[in-house]
Parts: structure tokens; sequence; C-alpha cells
């Protein structure tokens, strides 16, 4: 391509660019702290229930934001504001939630 076919970034590209990635970085930020919690949430023993609702509970929490996550990534690599690399986060957050919650300790 020449110079002339190149589009250049505009301060408004660039600035809804960053915009962007701020508020993944926060969706998984949050997402990574409930999934933390479900991952460390040990059972006392075989008579404790709640530690399966809380792991469960947890990843849930985390896999919802983690749908809030990939619909704002859609948005942004749609619009070509990120590369399709920024699923990956939300990828392994959403795997990692979801083998937690039917791993989770029965009571």
């Amino acid at each position: 391509m020449t110079e002339q076919q190149v589009p250049e970034l505009t301060r408004g590209h660039r600035v809804a660019t960053a915009a962007g990635a701020a508020v993944l970085l926060v969706l998984h930020a949050l997402a990574g702290f409930f999934v933390l919690n479900a991952l460390l949430t040990e059972s006392e023993g075989p008579w404790d229930r709640s530690v399966t609702q809380t792991a469960r509970l947890m990843a849930g929490l985390g896999v919802t934001v983690e749908l809030l996550a990939v619909a704002v990534t859609a948005v942004c690599v749609n619009t070509g504001r990120l590369s399709r690399w920024w699923y990956a986060p939300a990828t392994a957050l959403v795997l990692t939630a979801l083998i937690r919650m039917v791993f989770a300790p029965r009571p």
C-alpha cells in the first residue's frame, strides 16, 4: 500500500481505542477477581454446603462479567480499534470459571 491509501489515525480514533482497552482491562480484572475467589474457596469438610454455593456463585459472576467483556471486545474488534487477540483473556477466564463450576466440591 502506498502512503495515500493508508488512512492516518486521528486523535479521536486513538482516544476511542485507549478507552476500549481501558474498559476491557477493568472488566478482565473484575472477572479475574471473581474467578480467583472461586478457585481459592476451599471446603472445610463434607458437611460444608456453603463452599459449593460460594464457588459456583463467584464463577458465575466471573462468567457474567466476561460475557460483558466479550460484547465490548466484539464492538472494538468489529470497528477495527482492537485486534482479535483481545478475545484470549476472556476465553481463558470463561473456561477457568466453567471448569470450577463443574468441579466445585460436592457436599
